[in-house]
């Protein structure tokens, strides 16, 4: 017996095959284009990516030999905010995906802010007015797409993130449903109720009947997959996350105060807040963790490091002080300490809980004694300091106290930042045996839904530990290194020329 998981990224798709135990079997993947029309401008091709996801189902089966009818259940993760218009008759899209770093509904988002409504709409939807999330992108599509307006007041065009697209094709237009976690991305939804807010959606100027029907995460079953479908059967679908709510699925986070950060280009944090529906002071996001059938939702603060995994890259091809990131690791592992050298990489500003968009980045505290270990020590660091500031704040404002992180991503292959970030915390930071979370989150709740597992308990049970790092800092040093990197970051402040 087999879960299928389709992974739907920014970059690539993939399709996983796990057995019954959270074990990967097979999987292929494919790239599709990043499309960039104008400057702050990104956008994704939805044929391609359904013609991708197609492609990985039918190779990844070829590979692997399991027949269709040996899969269980599917489930569905995917990048989140990224939005899709398309026709419901004809399945065609009306332009390509917007894509979540897309910034094209700044202006929007500008004009909102003037009005005062910011708190406001903090409280209904647990988000920032920022042109990040799917609303500003629907509005963007309905002002500047031909026709768009017209046919999405009828009820002929339809307005999904990934998951709803993927869905509706998979299940020839059967279902067209978004889950809890991704809804709550769109900053049109009520976090209370789980439904489409009409205060918001006529500020937006968006149809209601243009946006698919939210459900929970897992516990039902959305829609069967086409027989004349990539997988040639009827497959039932029943377990869709947003990605980074999947990893923490997957990472078994099921607990207040459980937590996991996803080390990548950036970092995600998200922290399992139970029912507690609280919000920050600070920038952090209130988003849905998940949400079981028949029960409310599981909360879960969000916060993000814009620079981490690319801070790497930068050392590697700007500086040019490595070659690969195993080398930068190397090369930070042969000195006992950064000697007083701190890289604030404020390359776009500072975000939470900064929020200064006058800051750059700085390399301060160089001496003569300084070195290319010592920086490349420096750059390691800086992801775990910036990580330590987003943890004190979510704590402070949520009052939860988190009593271990989980982590999962490239850069947490990284052995002095996984030591130093364990030390920073003052928290054992815990790798899993298995490192495709996002995916196998979405594989769980498939399982969860079709009735492979009985309960949360079995698959925490499932969850193995590979790699643990205990803290060994003592709280005076540790004071004594946050201390200097608040100092620093003081230094990358008012740096443009119009603060």
């Amino acid at each position: 017996m087999y879960l299928g998981a389709i992974d739907q990224g920014t970059t690539s798709t993939r399709f996983i095959l796990f057995t019954d135990r959270g074990v990967p079997y097979a999987s292929h993947q494919l790239e599709h284009a990043q499309h960039y029309p104008r400057p702050g401008w990104v956008e994704h091709d939805p044929e391609e990516i359904w013609r991708n996801t197609e492609a990985v189902i039918r190779e990844t089966l070829r590979k692997s030999g399991v027949r269709p009818s040996e899969i269980k259940a599917l489930g569905i993760t995917n990048q989140r905010e990224t939005v899709i218009a398309w026709n419901r008759k004809t399945g065609k899209p009306y332009c390509n995906a917007i894509v979540w770093q897309d910034l094209r509904g700044t202006e929007l988002i500008d004009s909102l802010k003037e009005k005062g409504i910011s708190g406001r709409i903090q409280e209904k939807t647990g988000l920032i007015l920022n042109p990040y999330f799917a609303a500003s992108k629907i509005a963007w599509m309905l002002e500047n797409v031909p026709g768009l307006r017209d046919d999405a007041s009828s009820g002929e065009a339809v307005f999904g993130t990934i998951d709803s697209y993927l869905l509706w094709k998979l299940t020839g237009g059967e279902a067209f449903v978004t889950d809890a976690t991704n809804a709550s991305r769109y900053l049109l939804m009520d976090l209370e109720t789980l439904s489409w807010d009409d205060g918001l959606l006529e500020l937006f100027g968006i149809p209601r009947k243009a946006l698919p029907e939210i459900v929970p995460s897992i516990g039902r079953v959305y829609g069967m997959t086409e027989a004349g479908g990539p997988f040639g059967a009827r497959i039932p679908v029943c377990g869709i996350l947003g990605d980074q709510q999947a990893a923490l699925f997957g990472q078994a986070c099921f607990s207040p105060g459980m937590g996991k950060c996803t080390y990548g280009t950036g970092c995600f944090l998200l922290v399992n807040l139970g029912e507690n529906r609280c919000f920050s002071r600070n920038g952090l996001l209130t988003t849905v963790a998940y949400q079981m059938e028949g029960e409310g939702p599981r909360y879960a603060f969000e916060g993000s490091v814009a620079v981490a995994g690319s801070l790497v890259q930068w050392a590697r091809d700007n500086l040019q002080i490595i070659r690969t990131p195993q080398e930068l690791d190397q090369l930070a592992s042969e000195v006992e300490d950064c000697s007083g050298v701190y890289v604030v990489p404020a390359f776009s500003g500072l975000f939470a809980p900064y929020w200064r968009s006058d800051a750059r980045g700085v390399i301060a505290g160089i001496t003569g004694y300084t070195n290319k270990k010592h920086i490349c020590r420096a750059i390691l660091e800086a992801t775990a300091f910036q990580l330590y500031d987003i943890v004190k704040v979510l704590e402070m404002d949520s009052g939860v106290r988190i009593n271990c992180l989980k982590a999962d991503g490239g850069l947490s292959n990284s052995t002095p930042l996984m030591e130093f970030q364990a030390d920073m915390l003052g928290v054992p930071i815990i790798k899993p045996s298995i490192i495709e979370t996002t995916a196998l989150g979405a594989a769980y709740a498939a399982g969860l839904s079709s009735g492979v597992y009985g309960s949360l308990d079995e698959l925490s049970s499932l969850w193995k530990e590979k790699k643990r790092y205990e803290c060994v800092m003592t709280d005076e040093e540790r004071s004594v290194r946050v201390t200097f990197w608040h100092k620093a970051v003081s230094r990358t402040l008012g740096w443009t020329e119009n603060a």
